[in-house]
């Protein structure tokens, strides 16, 4: 059995924007950002965060754009996850 969902919680990086596809079904996308705070072995706090990029699509796109605001925390529930992998070009020397 496959099991492909995802809880995040963090907060809004992009107010939603909201757009309307050819069909006329409504779309939102809005993205946003997780913290993670360690302790390295050296005992130094560190600090990462994660970027997601999140849409909604239907009423529920219609419903995220009201109470999503930039710097509010949100959590989503999501039923499909895609994972895009970016690759960094490789260093020239010159």
């Amino acid at each position: 059995m496959n099991f492909n969902k995802a809880f995040v919680l963090g907060n809004v990086t992009r107010d939603p924007e909201l757009r309307t596809t050819p069909s006329g079904q409504s779309v939102a996308s809005f993205g946003i950002a997780t913290n993670r705070i360690w302790k390295s072995q050296s005992g130094e706090r560190q600090k990462s965060a994660e970027f997601h990029n999140v849409v909604a699509w239907g009423r529920l796109a219609e419903i995220c754009q009201k109470p999503c605001s930039s710097a509010r925390a949100v959590r989503v529930w999501a039923r499909e996850v895609r994972v895009e992998k970016r690759l960094k070009k490789p260093e020239t020397n010159r």
